[in-house]
């Protein structure tokens, strides 16, 4: 397997097959495996262009785990894999009526602590981030697998939205409830 790591698309390396939807307890299993069989502690007295191959596969791995674990990120890599050159910095969707939704959103978090029950309307924003998210990526899934890869890249733009709300909302949640407990 050692020379096939670096090969390997991020699905092959972990046994999963092309697909959004993917089976994490099977990425995180076949994670560890990898990981046991390259990692840099193994090869502390093997030959130079050892520990740099294992540097290498180590790295390798780590980052398709990240990808693969990312919603966005994955949804991109498959992208990536159909050779649509995506870049999640320079990306942003035109739906107007969409961005104004995430303006009214970042406005809300933004006066999120002058609310009386702060807390109730941060879980409620997030039950419908993630209902809306959910939605989302089922949209990825039906556009990618009907090939209309332009309509699957405008949902992975919005789902950077839809992932960048749901960061601050879980930010704004601890920090509510930390200053609760002082």
């Amino acid at each position: 397997m050692s020379e096939e790591i670096l090969t390997s698309n991020f699905f092959q390396l972990f046994g999963l097959p092309v697909s959004y939807d993917i089976d994490l307890n099977q990425l995180n299993q076949q994670y560890l495996l990898l990981q046991k069989q390259v990692h840099p502690d193994k090869f502390v007295s093997g030959s130079d262009q050892e520990k740099r191959i294992s540097m290498q596969q180590t790295s390798w791995i780590n980052e398709a785990q990240t990808t693969l674990k990312d919603p966005v990120l994955r949804a991109s890599y498959l992208l990536k894999l159909k050779g649509i050159d995506f870049n999640l910095e320079n990306e942003t969707t035109k739906d107007a009526a969409f961005l104004m939704q995430q303006l009214e959103i970042r406005e809300q978090l933004e006066n999120v602590k002058s609310e009386a029950e702060p807390l109730d309307v941060l879980d409620s924003m997030a039950k419908e981030i993630s209902t809306a998210t959910q939605t989302m990526m089922a949209d990825f899934v039906k556009s990618f697998e009907e090939n209309q890869l332009d309509d699957a890249r405008e949902c992975i733009r919005k789902l950077q939205f839809m992932q960048k709300a749901k960061i601050e909302i879980n930010k704004l949640t601890a920090e509510i409830e930390d200053e609760l407990l002082l």
